[in-house]
């Protein structure tokens, strides 16, 4: 009635009125209770003079009996709510509470109805309560004294934080306030198990934390507290109190500071000395970098002491003399709490290297041994990358400008030791040195550059080897000068040299020059030098028909894919490296197709599978970051030059027939392989790059993949069909050439010697409908399923599967602007595993594993959370698929139930009887990879619930000794692992 407007509140009270005035207690609360629940519900309702004649009536009521308190609160928190309440009202109600209520006896929900009211006043009427002065900080001191309800503490601690970040008088009582919020320090808080409120301990931490850290006020009070617990047993407390003391630094100065300094120092001291706790050290740093930056912070006045440089003082006297000891025990802790102290600041920084710098250089020339000096440069390395943070090098300040010969020389000593960690660390240190401007002079960098050569070519361990080209490639974009002048040409060098040694090594030796050209590409003007050069060495390489060529040029394809990644997010570099590489390994290949078809020859390299797999990356990579302009430009060369054999844009385009990879007869065999170069390319255009004749370029490609012999032509002509339908715009174009392809599938999949073209045409055009949810996607896939029943073609058609799901390398994925819609697995698998259950169920004996197999593909690919729900219907016939003979769904099915294992442990409980008999029959597969697999889900099994398993657990012990014995080392290591976890099965503390 009242929300209805039908009565007003004053009219309720009236009616109320027996129950109100009523002698029994319990009478009265209950009409009090019925009228703020009232309240609760038309707060925004009221007129302002009905607040008031409320607000009167219900702050005489708190000093009614303590049955009727809770009620009365209630009705005040409603009110608390009221945006008319009048001036003065808020104030007058907290005397009230403050005065009237022991608020400490009351119920947890009373006492959080108490601060609610608190919290609604301060958030509306601010300035009323700021009139209370410091009455207002006491009255809430005697609230919340002796409060233990974590639900409670988390509203109080928040009470508390306004009224220190709003303002709020604290008069005389900031030691009674802190007093009432510190007693909680630290938190001991365990939340009782299956705890409806969610509260964790670490809730009530940085609650409490926030408080404690959020005035300069508390300092006196609550440093003692944080060094009296630093110095208690209890890691907890010591975490707390270290992390208290780092917030505390953001807002404190050095007058806070200044008495505690050399306690907090010697605390932090001996905790990164004596401590074993990892967690421990790393706050103990934490809090000295914050102490270190807070004292940089404050302004000195001319009459004051610096406090920072006497805190450094006694951080250098108490670290620096154990880097010089000869055990080097602490030398680690030392360095980290310099390396703290010296990282707050760049003041900071130049107080400690001016002292520590120096005698780190004298130690290292002192110790002789490699294991002393890589720990020693391992320091230096810390204090390198701090200076890394500040950026340049400041000529009047900088300690290491003045050091930089002797720093220099040790780096360089490091780079020449034959130990090989020394050599990575000074790798390392050779990185960071180059990254600081202005550090390293123009002979420094020439050494440089020869080092990294002679590290990347002819250091035995790949590690340094590696290392090296990787400085190489973060150092080349600061100094492109020195690397093209210097570095590009004596790699070129060492790649065309012919040397007198044995094939093995002179190949081992250009591997690493093509790794190391492609690792120092990461700037445009060396690309420009380093691109030359790898394909001057890939038309060398070619002339030739032996197997080692093949793996020549895959090496420089790799290189260029390398190279052609790194230019990816430069314009400049990405267009120079397309225009120049494309067209070069286009006119190689195509030379190469018409040597082959004109005279015959066999065994032309750049024409192996191997070699044109390795170009089709390369070609990909530098076609997917080009502008829509630039890649117009080059898709008019491009795909004239596999339809109208137009050659003119290829380098040396004297070639001794016409090109016609599309034309028909054995002799164009060749020709027809070079498809796949074009697949690379159009399939990796923009999706807004318009593709000249390309209606009949589909149609060719169709045709090809339909008839061609050679499997490798057919399946790069369908994967580039396939790429691109899937970017076509949807129309009546996109339908008529989808319906020629259907038309030349259907007949081809029936019967006649290309049934596997036509099933691999399928599965790509498949592919490439189901990734943009096109309609026909779903009629395709419904023949894919009927051909699982083939005795032919099924297992193929069940390997499928895992084509259409899995992501695929070079076509139909997003890096090469794909039309891949989100969330298409789950989709296939809504629509299409309830079809592959009913057939297994209808199929016969002979067939049932492709169905299996299917299925397996399609689970092994699915997100683990949607498979999960589906779990309870699809476990029979994952259990079943164990029994199969086929090995590969025997692996897929065990890699789908590993993860299950461990997420669904109670739906797989139901069926441990029968999971246990056959994962451990499959432990002693002929195949490695399902004895492997097998091992791995047994030692899953062990996460099950304890009790599920114990009666299985002598068992399977038994079971799991044979594999330790297995003649294959990864077999016996994954047996020794579940086989442990089964041993420690049931133990105490498991």
């Amino acid at each position: 009635g009242v929300k209805d407007g039908r009565w007003t509140v004053l009219q309720l009270v009236e009616a109320l009125g027996f129950c109100l005035e009523n002698t029994d207690p319990r009478t009265r609360g209950r009409g009090i209770q019925l009228l703020s629940q009232v309240l609760l519900q038309c707060y925004s309702l009221l007129q302002e003079k009905e607040v008031l004649h409320l607000v009167l009536f219900y702050e005489s009521r708190l000093q009614d009996h303590h049955l009727v308190i809770p009620s009365v609160l209630q009705g005040l928190r409603a009110l608390s709510m009221c945006e008319v309440l009048s001036q003065g009202l808020a104030v007058s109600v907290l005397k009230a509470i403050f005065q009237e209520v022991h608020v400490q006896s009351l119920l947890q929900l009373d006492r959080h109805t108490v601060y609610s009211i608190i919290t609604n006043f301060m958030s509306t009427r601010e300035e009323e309560l700021k009139g209370l002065g410091a009455d207002f900080t006491f009255g809430f001191i005697q609230v919340m004294d002796g409060e233990k309800d974590p639900r409670n503490l988390l509203v109080a601690f928040q009470i508390v934080r306004d009224l220190i970040a709003k303002d709020y008088a604290l008069g005389p009582f900031v030691e009674e306030l802190f007093e009432v919020t510190s007693c909680y320090f630290p938190v001991d808080f365990t939340p009782p198990p299956n705890d409806p409120h969610g509260i964790q301990r670490e809730d009530l931490i940085l609650s409490l934390r926030a408080v404690l850290a959020s005035t300069p006020q508390f300092a006196e009070f609550l440093l003692p507290l944080l060094i009296e617990k630093l110095d208690s047993e209890l890691q907890s407390a010591k975490l707390d109190s270290l992390q208290t003391l780092t917030a505390c630094c953001a807002i404190y100065g050095q007058k806070e500071l200044q008495e505690f300094l050399p306690s907090l120092w010697s605390s932090l001291r001996r905790e990164v000395f004596q401590t074993a706790s990892e967690k421990i050290e790393t706050e103990c740093l934490a809090a000295l970098h914050a102490l270190s930056a807070c004292l940089s912070r404050s302004v000195l006045s001319s009459d004051s002491e610096d406090l920072l440089d006497s805190f450094l003082s006694s951080v250098l006297q108490d670290c620096r003399h154990h880097l010089c000891e000869p055990d080097m025990k602490l030398v680690w802790p030392s360095a980290k709490l310099l390396q703290a102290a010296a990282g707050a600041s760049l003041r900071t920084y130049h107080r400690v290297t001016r002292s520590v710098l120096p005698l780190l250089l004298e130690q290292y020339n002192k110790h002789v041994q490699s294991s002393q000096r890589r720990t020693i440069l391992e320091m230096l390395l810390g204090f390198l990358e701090l200076q890394q943070k500040w950026g340049h090098v400041e000529e009047d300040e900088s300690t290491l400008l003045s050091l930089q010969a002797p720093v220099c020389s040790v780096v360089f000593s490091a780079l020449t030791d034959p130990n090989v960690q020394l050599q990575l660390v000074g790798i390392k240190a050779l990185t960071i040195l180059g990254s600081l401007q202005g550090f390293l002079s123009s002979s420094d960098l020439d050494l440089v550059v020869d080092h990294l050569i002679r590290l990347a070519l002819h250091e035995e361990d790949s590690q340094s080897s590696e290392a090296a080209m990787e400085a190489a490639g973060s150092l080349a974009p600061t100094y492109p000068k020195v690397f093209s002048g210097r570095m590009v040409p004596r790699l070129a060098e060492e790649l065309q040299s012919e040397r007198e040694e044995s094939y093995h090594n002179h190949r081992s030796l250009q591997q690493r020059c093509l790794q190391a050209l492609a690792a120092v590409s990461t700037h445009t003007s060396i690309v420009r030098g380093t691109v030359p050069v790898l394909l001057q060495h890939l038309q060398k390489v070619q002339k030739g028909t032996e197997a080692r060529n093949t793996q020549d040029i895959v090496s420089v394809c790799q290189s260029l894919h390398h190279v052609a990644l790194q230019c990816q997010q430069d314009a400049e570099g990405c267009w120079y490296f397309h225009q120049t590489v494309v067209p070069c390994l286009l006119a190689m290949a195509v030379q190469a197709a018409m040597e082959e078809s004109t005279h015959t020859l066999l065994g032309k390299a750049v024409l192996e599978e191997e070699v044109l797999a390795a170009m089709i990356p390369v070609i990909s990579a530098a076609t997917t970051h080009l502008s829509p302009e630039l890649a117009a430009q080059s898709v008019s060369h491009v795909v004239p030059l596999f339809l109208d054999g137009e050659v003119s844009f290829l380098p040396q385009n004297s070639f001794p027939c016409p090109f016609q990879p599309f034309g028909a007869g054995e002799c164009l065999e060749a020709q027809r392989r070079l498809v796949a170069l074009l697949m690379a390319f159009v399939c990796s255009l923009p999706r807004d790059v318009s593709i000249p004749q390309q209606e009949w370029l589909l149609r060719e490609l169709l045709a090809l993949s339909c008839s061609c012999n050679c499997p490798f032509t057919a399946t790069t002509a369908a994967k580039c069909f396939a790429g691109l339908v899937n970017k076509h715009p949807a129309g009546q174009q996109l339908d008529e050439i989808l319906q020629l392809a259907v038309n030349r599938m259907e007949p081809g999949l029936v019967e006649g010697p290309r049934r596997t073209q036509a099933l691999t045409l399928l599965l790509w055009v498949t592919k490439a409908l189901v990734l943009r949810y096109h309609p026909l996607s779903s009629c395709l896939t419904d023949k894919l399923l009927g051909l699982l029943g083939d005795t032919e073609l099924g297992p193929a058609a069940a390997d499928g599967f895992s084509l259409l799901m899995a992501e695929s390398p070079d076509v139909l994925h997003k890096g090469c602007h794909a039309d891949v819609r989100i969330m298409f697995r789950q989709r296939f698998f809504t629509d299409n595993v309830p079809k592959l259950v009913q057939g297994f169920h209808g199929a016969g004996p002979d067939v049932k594993a492709n169905y299996l197999k299917g299925l397996s593909h399609v689970l092994n690919h699915l997100p683990k959370p949607v498979l999960v729900t589906e779990l309870p219907t699809l476990l029979s016939l994952l259990l079943e698929a164990l029994s199969c003979s086929d090995r590969v769904v025997q692996l897929s099915t065990l890699s789908c139930l590993q993860p299950l294992l461990l997420e669904a442990p109670q739906i797989m409980s139901l069926h441990v009887d029968t999971l246990v008999t056959k994962i451990l029959n499959l432990t002693s597969s002929p195949t490695m990879a399902v004895r492997i697999a097998a091992l791995r889900c047994a030692h899953a099994l062990a996460s099950l619930p304890t009790t599920v398993l114990l009666p299985y657990k002598a068992r399977v012990i038994r079971a799991l000794a044979k594999p330790l014995d297995d003649k294959k080392r990864l077999v016996r290591k994954e047996a020794v692992a579940a086989r442990g976890e089964w041993f420690l099965l049931g133990s105490p503390g498991r």
